[in-house]
Parts: structure tokens; C-alpha cells; sequence
């Protein structure tokens, strides 16, 4: 307890809950504009805003009691997630004397021999116990880290096989899954007694930004009935996942352009809108001669699709997660 009156009792592990919830809806909240913006996140925001994920997850482990073995494996998910911030050590930059490469080599020396020494005191655990986390104290913590590892790797293993289109996704949930090793980590969240397996907090930040995505096309729907936009019954082929624009203003925009002039075999010209985006984005130059083509047919208006970063889509996702808990265990707790 850090502070207490006749009305209020504080406790650390409360402080700490609310101070990550903080970090993780300010954080999270300047990374999907910044990718609404641009369409990037430079690796500066994770870097700046991974200290105070470092410092919340430290004293939370300091409150909790950690041991030496779990202090250095706390360097163990550090170790594999800066991998993706500042690359891995090389042997000709350690060779060279770089100072970066040869920190990072000695914090991973740390980190394998904090997974070596940890399993030899906490790693004898049974796996019914380990599943329903019948585990406390120092065992606990060192199988968090385990855990959020894990769950990096997971990531990471998504991102290289392309499940994750973006660079700033992955680091953004490598990033959530530091910040939130646990559900226990939010203490006014209580897992429902039918709960037995939840997802860890990043996984379900993920699942929640999907499902987020599912009110995209009745959104798209209402703001084309309304714009007045739906003219005929071609048109109801892109009322879930289309809208128009202005053709003056489709260069500016972060979308893909479905209208398109094609040339028939009589060599006359038409204006045709696909439904689908195309797989590959065109170049700035195919769009500039697309938006000609189009310019010379005297077309004002067409058929665009938004590039919606899941960036944006996840941060109203964390705000799901921080009042309603894990999406799984709410989706299958009437199933148990």
C-alpha cells in the first residue's frame, strides 16, 4: 500500500494498473495518428515511449518480489522485441568496437543466463498448474516474462510471414504485449469464473481491432446512403467498402482509385469501377495518368476505397480492452 485515509486504500499494483492504462491509450493514441498521417511510425515514438513501459513493468516486479533470476530474464523479451527497433548484433560491427552491438550482446548474455538460471529454480511447474495459473510469487513472474516472450515471438513469426502488413503493427503489438504482460496487470478487470483460457492482452488488442473492422462496411453503407451517393443499382456493388471522392482530391488521399478508364476493341474509351482494390498499390505515376484519363472524360467523381491503417482500428480496440477485459473470454464464456 502506498497511500491510504479513512476513505481510500492505494495500492501499488492499482497505481501501476492505471498508470500502464495511461501509457497504453496516449501511446497507442499518438502512434494511429501519426499512421493516419502518414502511413508510417518512425522507430524514435517506440523507442521514447518503451522507457516508461520498462519503468511500470520494473516496479511492478519490485512490488511483486522478484529474484535475481527473474531480473534477468526480465531482459530476456527486451532482448528479442529491441530486434526489431535496432536490429541484431553483427559480428563485423562487433568486431568494428560498436558500442550498441557490444551492449546488446552482454544484455543478452544476461537474458539467457537469467532463462537458464530461472528454469532450474521456477521451471518445475505441472501444466495443468501452469495452464490455469495456479502459480505465485517469484515462479509466477518468471513464467510472465516466459509468457510475453512467447507472445513476441508469435508476433515477430506474423510479421516476417506477412500475416502483419506493417512494420509499425508488429512493433506497436510487441510493444502492447510489454506493456500489459497480463491481465492481472489491469487489477478492476476480474476474469469471470467460467474463464479458464484467456488470449494475453496484445493477442486480444488484435482480436478486438478486427472486430472493430466488422463496423467499417454498415459505416461505409450509411455515409453513402446519406451523401446520396447510391444512384442506381450498380452502385450498391461499392456501398460497404466504397465511397466517392472528388477526382482533384484522390492524390492527396490514402486510398486506392476504383474508377478507371478502359479502351474497348473500337478504340472508344469508358469509364469502368472495379470492386476490388488492386493487389499491387500503383505507382504515384500510374495514378497521376489514371487521374488524366479519367480528367479527360470529363469525371468529377469516383469510386475509392480507404487504406484504413490497423493502428487506427486498435486504438478504440485498447479502449475495449481497458473496460471490457479480454474479447475471447467474453465471446466463449457462454459456450463454457
Amino acid at each position: 500500500m502506498i497511500a491510504s485515509s479513512r476513505f481510500v486504500d492505494i495500492h501499488a499494483p492499482q497505481v501501476i494498473g492505471v498508470a500502464r492504462a495511461g501509457t497504453l491509450l496516449v501511446g497507442m493514441g499518438l502512434a494511429a495518428w501519426l499512421d493516419h498521417l502518414d502511413r508510417r511510425v518512425p522507430n524514435r515514438h517506440w523507442l521514447v515511449w518503451s522507457q516508461p513501459v520498462f519503468l511500470l513493468w520494473a516496479l511492478d516486479l519490485m512490488v511483486r518480489g522478484a529474484d535475481v533470476a527473474v531480473w534477468c530474464t526480465f531482459l530476456l523479451p527486451w532482448s528479442y522485441a529491441s530486434g526489431a527497433i535496432i536490429g541484431r548484433p553483427s559480428l563485423t560491427d562487433i568486431k568494428g568496437g560498436s558500442r550498441l552491438d557490444l551492449a546488446a550482446v552482454a544484455v543478452y548474455a544476461v537474458a539467457l543466463a537469467g532463462l537458464v538460471w530461472g528454469a532450474q529454480r521456477h521451471g518445475q511447474v505441472e501444466p495443468l498448474d501452469l495452464v490455469l495459473w495456479n502459480l505465485d510469487g517469484a515462479q509466477a513472474l518468471w513464467w510472465e516474462l516466459i509468457g510475453v516472450t512467447l507472445v513476441l515471438v508469435v508476433i515477430d513469426v506474423a510479421w516476417r510471414l506477412r500475416l502483419l502488413h506493417g512494420g509499425a503493427d508488429a512493433k506497436a503489438l510487441m510493444w502492447v504485449a510489454m506493456l500489459l504482460p497480463t491481465w492481472g496487470a489491469l487489477t478492476w478487470i476480474q476474469p469471470g469464473e467460467a474463464v479458464v483460457l484467456a488470449l494475453p492482452p496484445a493477442l486480444s488488442i488484435l482480436l478486438w481491432g478486427g472486430l472493430a473492422f466488422l463496423l467499417i462496411p454498415p459505416w461505409n453503407m450509411v455515409r453513402n446512403l446519406v451523401r446520396g451517393d447510391l444512384k442506381q443499382a450498380a452502385d450498391f456493388r461499392h456501398a460497404f467498402h466504397a465511397e466517392r471522392m472528388p477526382l482533384d482530391e484522390v492524390t492527396d488521399a490514402h486510398v486506392w482509385m476504383l474508377s478507371t478508364v478502359e479502351v474497348g476493341l473500337d478504340g472508344s474509351e469508358r469509364v469502368v469501377h472495379r470492386v476490388r482494390a488492386p493487389r499491387k498499390t500503383p505507382t504515384d505515376e500510374a495514378v497521376r495518368e489514371a487521374i488524366a484519363a479519367l480528367a479527360a472524360l470529363d469525371v468529377d467523381r469516383v469510386w475509392v476505397t480507404r487504406k484504413v491503417p490497423l493502428l487506427v482500428v486498435l486504438w478504440p480496440a485498447c479502449v475495449l480492452a481497458l473496460l471490457l477485459g479480454d474479447v475471447a473470454g467474453l465471446l466463449f464464456a457462454p459456450l463454457v
